[in-house]
């Protein structure tokens, strides 16, 4: 890529950041989703620091504002009205001061706030404002390890597809089926009025989604039984491996800021969850599967849910699998990385998580992938993502056969990611916590 190139698509990529703002926090997309979205927000931040670093701090920090009393930190803040997106806080009515949703996204902020202090141009300036962020990061880590770990075992659970970020995911379909989808109160979807109904997940998925929240909201959200009371209870290997992540990078933020305690809990909770982990490998397909905790057995769905583990300090053969399953990936498939195993009859190419790449995804497995030593695969990874993007613009997502761009357009969290590549990133080697 030649500088006036380089220099054109950071251009680019600055400027729909820009035009998502909305001052405190962004939104992912104009109409399509037009709230603050939590995983969004944080690997946001990452783009904003490239050019305004209050900015970044400033969008991570109007997200824990809303942090709920537990500790939680819901997956979305509804900021103001707009009818343009179901289901809404009349939907959810979770009784919060500001509204917001009742369940929560990966928890990527522990791995942001680290980054993005590490290149502060004064770090004594923002050293106070970080300290805060830590204290309530460190208390979202501590919920997920108690209310969404109950029995101590080391691994989270999601109880919503939603709270993966990979919403309707093939690896959901077999755990999903013990969900209910009748009975729920009637409603109209928004999503289709914005993006392709084909590409979108079905109605019938919808409507167990709906069934879940309903159910939650019966019970008053309450945190300390929500998990034991849902019929889908998965625990996701991406979803663990973002946790553990930021954990580690938590303990080493916290270490440098003088908060010993905080470091201390959460390399334990680090290094616990990477023991645990490895109850996921597979074997016969090469990655990390999740487990369907209600039954106790490792569901059959060759997910990028199971690559996105490399972004935690997994084992070196466990890194190196992980790396020759993606290139073996790359043979079936022009770009990568696929959001689920083409070779799968599961598997399509332009319907939401169930095969389209993703340039977040792609951005967390070619971190870790770098971390552990793999450069090339991910220069692989990267020089496929730039290549969607002139290809397609800054899509939601992509078909990874064609590259045709799919979802919502003019996407936030696709520029902050194209401005993390072309920074090249700068992953280190993820020593064992």
């Amino acid at each position: 890529m030649t500088p006036n190139e380089h220099a054109r698509l950071a251009g680019q990529a600055s400027q729909i950041l820009r035009e998502n703002d909305r001052g405190a926090y962004t939104v992912p997309t104009k109409g399509l989703y037009p709230f603050q979205w939590n995983w969004d927000s944080c690997l946001t931040a990452l783009g904003f620091a490239a050019f305004d670093e209050d900015r970044a701090w400033r969008e991570m920090e109007t997200l824990f504002a809303h942090q709920w009393p537990d500790g939680m930190v819901p997956h979305i803040v509804f900021h103001q009205e707009d009818e343009g997106y179901f289901p809404g806080p009349d939907v959810w009515r979770t009784g919060r001061p500001v509204p917001t949703s009742g369940i929560t996204q990966p928890a990527v902020a522990g791995f942001t706030a680290r980054r993005i202090y590490e290149r502060s141009k004064d770090k004594a300036a923002n050293a106070a404002r970080v300290r805060a962020l830590v204290e309530k990061i460190d208390r979202w880590h501590a919920f997920l390890c108690t209310a969404r770990d109950p029995k101590g075992e080391g691994l989270v659970a999601i109880i919503h597809p939603w709270e993966s970020g990979r919403d309707n995911a093939i690896d959901w379909d077999e755990p999903f089926q013990r969900v209910p989808g009748e009975g729920i109160a009637p409603y109209r979807r928004r999503d289709v009025d914005h993006a392709d109904p084909a590409h979108r997940p079905t109605k019938e998925q919808y409507d167990r989604y709906l069934w879940l929240l309903e159910h939650f909201r019966r019970h008053g959200w309450n945190n300390g039984v929500l998990h034991d009371l849902s019929p889908f209870r998965v625990v996701d290997p991406g979803f663990n491996a973002i946790l553990i992540r930021s954990c580690a990078d938590l303990a080493a933020l916290a270490e440098e800021l003088g908060a010993a305690d905080i470091a201390r809990a959460n390399r334990a909770r680090a290094e616990k969850g990477l023991a645990a982990l490895e109850r996921l490998w597979s074997e016969r397909h090469g990655q990390y599967l999740c487990l369907d905790r209600t039954t106790d057995s490792l569901v059959d769905s060759p997910s990028v849910g199971g690559l996105i583990a490399v972004f935690a300090a997994i084992p070196e053969a466990r890194a190196g699998a992980i790396g020759a399953r993606i290139m073996e990936i790359a043979k079936r498939c022009r770009y990568v990385v696929p959001s689920h195993d083409p070779a799968d009859p599961r598997f399509d190419a332009k319907r939401y998580w169930r095969g389209p790449a993703w340039l977040i995804v792609n951005y967390l497995v070619s971190d870790g992938l770098a971390a552990a030593g793999m450069d090339a695969v991910a220069e692989t990874i990267r020089a496929s993502s730039l290549q969607l993007i002139e290809k397609g613009g800054f899509a939601e997502y992509y078909d990874p056969l064609t590259g045709e761009p799919c979802g919502g357009g003019q996407f936030t969290w696709t520029a902050a990611m194209v401005l993390e590549f072309l920074r090249g990133g700068e992953a280190r080697a993820l020593a064992p916590v």
